[in-house]
């Protein structure tokens, strides 16, 4: 099960603008397009700048070209990344909008916090559902009414105790990459520790590593 990546949410069609982009061109941009930003590429779509509005009025003036005030590096997402690594990314630069680039780094679409939100509007009683089924009933066959799932403003919490060690690896992993869920908080217990070899498969393996020292 995988959350829903940026490449299903972003906007391919990107106006974008070079480095010698005259800065008069860009507010024409921004204009006819109703867009805040710009990423900037190079000859081969490289993404190797972003040009906004904040740039322009830092700058004061409509002379000169894009190149010269645009925000370097740009902040970018790769297309196969998860909705919540976009999230928060915007948060944590304070921006609008991510160029999306390709494992070379060029540009292959633009995602802004609209299409996030798309994702992360989802209530807290439909992010629980979807845990109780998803991750404990389809997943793990576990009945759902052994494990308490909390819900508030996207953050899950999960209180219970499960069969296996590799079964809570399991619940937290899935439970994250859940859309919507912002973060899981772990308070689950084991009955077995699996991660471990138990007494008959420890003298197993000792038993083969012996014969080997000695040669056999």
């Amino acid at each position: 099960m995988k959350a829903t990546s940026i490449g299903a949410l972003m906007v391919r069609d990107v106006i974008t603008a070079d480095p010698g982009t005259p800065l008069e061109d860009a507010v024409g941009l921004f204009r006819e397009h109703r867009v805040s930003g710009l990423p900037v590429v190079d000859g081969d779509d490289r993404v190797i700048g972003v040009i906004s509005e904040r740039d322009l009025v830092l700058r004061r003036s409509r002379t000169g070209t894009v190149g010269e005030v645009m925000s370097v590096p740009a902040v970018t997402v790769r297309a196969d990344a998860p909705v919540p690594e976009a999230a928060r990314l915007l948060a944590e630069h304070e921006i609008k909008r991510l160029p999306v680039v390709d494992d070379e780094d060029r540009l292959v679409g633009i995602v802004t916090r609209r299409e996030l939100l798309q994702v992360f509007l989802r209530t807290d009683e439909h992010i629980r559902h979807q845990i109780r089924r998803r991750v404990f009933t389809d997943t793990l066959a576990v009945d759902p009414e052994a494990v308490d799932i909390t819900v508030r403003d996207g953050v899950v919490t999960l209180t219970g105790r499960l069969e296996r060690r590799s079964d809570v690896k399991v619940a937290i992993g899935m439970t994250t990459r859940l859309d919507g869920v912002v973060t899981v908080l772990d308070q689950l217990s084991y009955r077995v520790d699996d991660s471990r070899p138990r007494p008959a498969e420890e003298a197993a393996l000792h038993g083969v590593t012996d014969d080997w020292l000695r040669g056999a």
